[in-house]
């Protein structure tokens, strides 16, 4: 095996094994404890430029398949892991985990202490990282001075977004599904439903999505802070009140901030396949699949008219808001579940309904 290093922006040095690309790699670390799914995880377009660190100690033992993935390009920077399957052993695996992220050219490390990584990012929150290159000499003085220096790029939902519009179709609801990174399991989902969708670009305006005349529209998931994508907001402003939106993940932090709510970058995020939030309607309990940096603040909300309708029973934090006055609702997790529970399927049968209870008003007003 090679040697790679993997060195943090406060000074610390993890030595280990490279896997994946030889090349080298600048992002921000993170870490997931989701104990399945690590395919559904590599692909998801959320973790675009971040360094991901999986907490539960072996992977690559399913190995890779042509069935899991959430996106077809990958947009995160590396990948850290305790202990690396070197021999996959299941009947769908078309390749090991090395030799798809070396195809994408994604650099990984393992066999490092991944328990000590993730003590420090929970104290200290998430950092800034750089994987050096397979067998590379380094001089970590020199590259800790370059880490803290260096801005991450903003550009994140412009680098896995769409650039074209493209259909879906069916014999349902016609859906415009805004494309911000999205997972392949929000299309799925629509999809079992017979949704006639039209997917289109992140920077789409109000006036190009109402001109399609949609039934409804679905705000995906995507990766960084929602406040790098003004021109989305300016979007959403343009289209509530005007048709039905639900929200996922950035797509309900952009709905929160176009009806004047705040966000806030959490310390080191929610990522995982096993967070627990209460449906502040129903009182029920939900497992849910999260994987978010940021988070609107609860305290704004109170300014606008939106109701806060689910809660994280592990911080108290936001994790769902609808609208009061229009038919807007979303939720900061994934409820399409891809990898992780499917607790919150419902969500996307609520949508349906929500449209289809809107196209009954229309009818009667004709």
């Amino acid at each position: 095996m090679k040697t790679r290093y993997l060195i943090l922006e406060d000074g610390t040095v993890f030595k280990g094994n490279a896997f994946g690309s030889d090349a080298g790699t600048i992002g921000e670390v993170i870490f997931t404890t989701a104990m399945t799914g690590y395919q559904e995880s590599i692909s998801d377009p959320s973790n675009c430029g971040q360094i991901l660190t999986f907490t539960y100690p072996m992977v690559g033992n399913y190995g890779i398949n042509p069935d899991d993935f959430e996106a077809i390009e990958i947009g995160l920077s590396g990948v850290v892991i305790r202990e690396l399957a070197e021999q996959p052993s299941n009947f769908r695996n078309t390749a090991t985990i090395s030799e798809f992220l070396n195809a994408k050219n994604v650099p990984g490390i393992e066999g490092i202490d991944t328990r000590k990584l993730t003590r420090i990012i929970r104290m200290h929150g998430s950092l800034k990282g750089r994987l050096t290159n397979a067998n590379e000499e380094v001089n970590v003085e020199q590259i800790v001075q370059e880490l803290k220096a260096i801005e991450l790029p903003k550009n994140l939902v412009e680098q896995v977004s769409i650039t074209r519009p493209y259909p879906s179709p069916g014999r349902g609801k016609r859906v415009v599904l805004v494309d911000f990174g999205m997972k392949h399991g929000i299309l799925r989902e629509l999809n079992k439903r017979d949704c006639d969708i039209i997917v289109v670009p992140y920077n789409t305006s109000a006036t190009e999505i109402l001109g399609m005349y949609p039934d409804g529209v679905m705000l995906s998931n995507g990766p960084g802070d929602p406040t790098d994508i003004p021109e989305a907001i300016e979007m959403v402003k343009g289209i509530i009140g005007k048709v039905p939106i639900f929200g996922v993940c950035l797509g309900h932090q952009l709905i929160s901030l176009a009806s004047g709510a705040k966000s806030f970058k959490l310390k080191f995020g929610h990522r995982g396949g096993n967070h627990p939030v209460k449906d502040l309607r129903t009182g029920r309990t939900e497992l849910t699949s999260q994987n978010h940096g940021y988070a609107i603040d609860a305290d704004s909300i109170a300014q606008t008219d939106l109701e806060i309708t689910h809660i994280a029973l592990n911080d108290g934090t936001v994790e769902g808001v609808r609208h009061t006055k229009f038919p807007v609702f979303c939720v900061q997790f994934h409820p399409e579940g891809s990898s992780g529970p499917e607790d919150s399927k419902h969500l996307f049968d609520e949508f349906i309904k929500l449209m289809n209870t809107e196209s009954k008003k229309e009818n009667s007003h004709a």
